[in-house]
């Protein structure tokens, strides 16, 4: 089994040292999460300015959760991306329903009002009865997609890889509008104040109107935007594949302010596919440098940045940690997934997936899910520790969203519905059961 990157940083060249090594090793033989002290390993490039501007969280008051009325209407489910219900919902749970999409899911479904909204790879959009896993309608959106749809006022938005946008209307999926792109698109729409904000491949960030797709305004990037923008406060945040990271204003797209992950202060520069989230003041996301990256929210000065030693195509999930500590959880593609400590950097805990990591992970309650690409598997572990209390054979990307009473798991080709097996579920009907593709 091949250790960690952090681990292979390590050099047994004194007597402490390989002491402190063969510790490691026996830590993640075992499989588990390693400790806390991982997170004082010093790496070539790793900086922590933990004084940087940071606004520590304050507790948000509690809504009781109805599902039937519950909205996770965009991909990471609040704009600013963060990933985070507040759910008291945890494993061991029971299958209630499978639904098959009959093509790849690399992005995860939206949920409003009980109703299920999906993209398969293969550009057929899907409504699917949240309760029942029974298929509402199917729509043909274009000829291959990599990105969740949005949802607001009963419409749904979708990007395709053909180089279009469409908008549905979400009762019925037929379509309300088009608009064709000069470019192929796979960043999931965030839409705010019936505007439709998302990147494409030829660096174009586009701020449309939902109501038409008319276009408010355009804003040109270095490089290639391929992930979804995070939105707070009046500000859009997204990464290009120059290794630029760049925030401007939602209401007529004026730059605030750009970082470029190169020159002295970087001396490298990889590509940001990773959405981004903000939260505490901060801006998280990684790269394809090997590096995750925390940034001032209002000026872009750089507060930290950990090397994982492999690409960081992930995206971050953010919220409380171990003992409530604000926490960036992110995976990499040197098969481990991380804790971090939001303010300076510090790794809490790492878990050995024995696997590369690629999509987001969701922390739902105190776990956090994610999926491994090599083991095709999902795991949700403890935020306290690291520790695995969850653990399915499928899924590959972005594996979960959830209404509070019911999770909703993404596997390769299929959504499958689950809740606590303390829970008494209704039996499923007859056609959820024997749903088949395109139906």
């Amino acid at each position: 089994m091949a250790l960690p990157s952090v681990f292979r940083s390590l050099r047994p060249r004194s007597r402490q040292a390989l002491i402190l090594y063969a510790v490691a090793a026996a830590l993640v033989l075992a499989g588990g999460a390693t400790a806390a002290y991982f997170g004082f390993v010093k790496k070539p490039g790793n900086v922590s300015h933990p004084n940087v501007e940071f606004t520590q969280p304050v507790a948000a008051p509690k809504h009781k959760v109805v599902p039937e009325t519950f909205k996770w209407p965009i991909y990471g489910y609040t704009p600013d991306r963060n990933r985070y219900l507040d759910a008291n919902i945890s494993p061991p749970f029971k299958r209630l329903w499978v639904w098959k999409a009959g093509s790849l899911l690399e992005f995860q479904p939206i949920l409003v009002n009980g109703v299920l909204y999906v993209v398969p790879y293969n550009g057929r959009a899907g409504a699917i009865d949240a309760k029942t896993g029974k298929t509402l309608w199917r729509a043909r959106t274009g000829s291959l997609s990599a990105s969740s749809p949005a949802w607001d006022a009963g419409r749904v938005f979708i990007v395709s890889l053909s180089g279009r946008i469409t908008c549905l209307d979400a009762k019925t999926g037929k379509p309300v509008w088009a608009r064709h792109l000069p470019s192929r698109s796979e960043s999931s729409p965030v839409v705010i104040n019936h505007v439709v904000y998302f990147g494409s491949e030829n660096g174009t960030v586009y701020a449309l109107r939902a109501k038409d797709g008319s276009r408010v305004w355009t804003y040109h990037a270095a490089g290639a935007v391929k992930a979804g923008l995070a939105y707070k406060a009046g500000i859009l945040y997204f990464g290009d594949y120059s290794g630029t990271m760049t925030a401007v204003r939602a209401r007529d797209g004026h730059r605030v302010w750009s970082t470029a992950t190169s020159g002295k202060l970087f001396q490298q520069s990889g590509q940001f596919y990773s959405t981004p989230a903000v939260a505490y003041g901060r801006v998280f996301v990684g790269n394809t440098d090997g590096f995750v990256y925390s940034f001032a929210a209002h000026t872009g000065q750089l507060a930290w940045r950990y090397s994982t030693g492999a690409y960081v195509y992930s995206a971050p999930a953010v919220g409380p940690g171990p003992g409530g500590t604000p926490t960036v959880f992110i995976g990499s593609y040197d098969q481990s997934f991380y804790a971090f400590d939001a303010r300076s950097g510090r790794v809490l805990w790492a878990y050995h997936s024995k696997g590369r990591i690629s999509g987001a992970p969701t922390l739902i309650g105190h776990v956090v899910y994610f999926s491994s690409l090599d083991s095709h598997s999902t795991s949700g572990l403890d935020v306290a520790n690291g520790k695995r209390i969850f653990k399915r054979s499928t899924g590959k990307f972005n594996p979960m969203i959830s209404d509070g009473k019911r999770m909703y798991m993404t596997g390769f080709s299929t959504i499958y519905a689950m809740v606590p097996k303390s829970t008494p579920a209704p039996a499923p009907s007859a056609k959820a059961r024997k749903a088949k593709p395109g139906k």
